[in-house]
């Protein structure tokens, strides 16, 4: 019987994107359904159909969060592996990877008109939330299986 060995860095990775797929998706729903669908309606109550959770925008959510935690974690993980390890880089790589996904995505959706500005204000601050917990625990998978180097 052949014996296949996944290196540490694999499997780090591996770990990372494992608790981050939970962790991201329970932030996602949370944050959807507890924060910008009450702030939708209430934007636009002229809408009855606005937040409908239909199977193709269920679906587009499961493709949305799919490739959310793949993007997330690779970031992470490579941001550890080239800058190494301290107690500030979680914070630096998730404020980077939250301004350049959330927010291209939340400015192109209020300069489309289909959310007003005070919409970034709320999300935002969630969004960093959520990827700071998953780059927490993309170090501490890195951390785990001894992959990258400490500052020190």
């Amino acid at each position: 019987m052949l014996e296949y060995k996944l290196d540490a860095a694999t499997r780090s990775f591996w770990l990372a994107l494992g608790l981050n797929f939970v962790w991201i998706n329970v932030s996602e729903v949370l944050r959807y359904f507890l924060v910008i669908l009450p702030k939708l309606r209430s934007t636009f109550p002229h809408d009855a159909g606005i937040g409908a959770i239909t199977p193709e925008i269920f679906a587009s959510w499961m493709i949305w969060d799919t490739i959310l935690v793949f993007a997330a974690t690779g970031f992470y993980w490579l941001w550890f592996v080239k800058f190494r390890i301290g107690l500030t880089e979680p914070a630096k790589a998730s404020l980077a990877f939250t301004i350049t996904v959330f927010g291209l995505l939340w400015l192109g959706v209020v300069n489309m008109g289909l959310a007003p500005p005070s919409f970034i204000v709320a999300a935002l601050p969630l969004a960093w939330g959520e990827q700071f917990v998953a780059a927490l625990l993309t170090y501490w998978s890195t951390q785990r299986l001894e992959v990258c180097p400490r500052h020190p």
